[in-house]
């Protein structure tokens, strides 16, 4: 299984987005963000404070089918109260899905049915098996992260240089800099981890340029070293892009922007 999924996990409606496996949709922000110093809140273009909760609220808001067949699915966001509280614009944001063989195609589609241009800067939180064979650790495992810059996000908000992998392409998955670290300025867009045998590579493609946008972002996040997981996180932007500006993106009137994100078995 590439996407780890926890034995037992609860599908209630109040209860999926704390399930930590699959893929949470972090929307329309991703991280935390921060108004005014407040943690948890944003401004909109107005000047506006409105809360935010830590990765938006797609993953805790239901999604419903529009389409789907055996190698596609389309879904759209129906936001609840919550959702309206923080984003009360007037949008549609869908996720289409693509199945191949050995891939699998995400496709972020975010339309802007309001009168004025709506800020987003969203992002996946896939949850990838780590390790995936038996009698390995994460220490048999590598990933190679095409970045020239590394960041941590401090708890003002702030964006700080992570000088501790400075320069560095290649990781091992026991590295203790690893987690929580913000890799932007890719100088490529395919990300590929796997065993030091170079055999059943996992590749994560960010956006559909060769080179994306300098301030596209993967993030690498797990909780402890004992965790039967590692997320491998591509995102539009940094967190906190509300604030500092970094991979915000705007939709304008009537417009449909997206993101595109690809997953392969090498």
């Amino acid at each position: 299984n590439v996407l780890h999924w926890p034995e037992g996990a609860d599908f209630a409606q109040d209860k999926i987005g704390l399930v930590r496996g699959g893929n949470p949709i972090l929307f329309p922000f991703m991280g935390r963000n921060y108004a005014d110093g407040e943690k948890f809140f944003w401004k909109d273009s107005a000047g506006v404070k409105r809360p935010m909760p830590q990765h938006g609220f797609a993953r805790d808001c239901e999604f419903e089918f529009i389409e789907s067949s055996d190698k596609h699915a389309l879904l759209r966001l129906v936001p609840n109260a919550r959702a309206e509280a923080c984003y009360p614009f007037k949008y549609e944001f869908r996720v289409r899905y693509e199945f191949r063989e050995l891939f699998v195609r995400c496709t972020f589609e975010f339309e802007n049915r309001d009168e004025q241009p709506l800020p987003w800067c969203a992002g996946h939180h896939f949850y990838f098996t780590l390790p995936w064979h038996k009698g390995l650790s994460r220490s048999d495992y590598t990933i190679k992260i095409p970045s020239k810059k590394q960041w941590r996000h401090a708890a003002d908000g702030k964006l700080i240089p992570f000088a501790d992998l400075k320069g560095a392409t290649d990781f091992t998955f026991d590295n203790p800099g690893l987690p929580d670290c913000i890799f932007t300025n890719l100088k490529d867009s395919l990300v590929v981890f796997g065993p030091k045998s170079g055999e059943e590579n996992i590749s994560v493609k960010v956006g559909e340029e060769p080179i994306p946008d300098s301030w596209a972002a993967v993030v690498t996040w797990t909780p402890d070293a004992e965790a039967p997981f590692y997320c491998v996180e591509p995102w539009m932007g940094p967190p906190n892009s509300t604030e500092h500006k970094n991979g915000l993106r705007f939709a304008e009137p009537g417009r449909t922007e997206t993101f595109v994100t690809e997953v392969s078995l090498l």
